[in-house]
């Protein structure tokens, strides 16, 4: 861990999240923290059902999920702090990956993008960002997917 502390960003290939990984990346640079970069991804829910079939034994999701992760890092960072990002990729619920990961680095900070959903459509759909800002045990900042974040 570095002076600054540490700081968790939710990343899933989307402009809110590469927004929110730009605003992460500078507050990282204003604090001296780490940047811990955290990508989940999921089974597609009917594998596994009675009657269809699994998935191959050599399909490899991790991999495509880890190279997306370093795309996202790479392109919305600065080479240099790129680098230097700890990038995470987890098997699981994209909301509690990111919790975990806060809790046991002991988190100073989660930042997480959001497509601009109101509060009673984020219910309905579970929101990643709206679950890790009730749950968190560190402030959290939610990064709006309205407009472009620069700089």
């Amino acid at each position: 861990m570095t002076n600054g502390g540490t700081i968790i960003v939710g990343v899933d290939g989307s402009t809110p999240a590469q927004q929110a990984l730009r605003w992460a990346g500078r507050q990282s640079a204003l604090t001296g923290s780490a940047l811990v970069a955290v990508m989940a991804w999921e089974l597609p829910g009917a594998f596994g059902w009675a009657g269809l079939p699994g998935l191959p034994e050599d399909l490899d999701l991790q991999g495509p999920a880890a190279h997306a992760l370093a795309e996202a890092v790479e392109d919305a960072l600065p080479p240099e702090q790129a680098a230097a990002v700890e990038q995470v990729v987890v098997l699981g619920n994209p909301a509690q990956a990111i919790l975990d990961r806060a809790e046991d680095d002991h988190a100073d900070l989660v930042v997480v993008g959001v497509r601009g959903h109101g509060t009673f459509r984020a219910t309905l759909l579970g929101s990643v960002s709206h679950t890790v800002a009730l749950h968190a045990t560190c402030p959290v900042v939610v990064v709006r997917g309205t407009t472009e974040v620069t700089g």
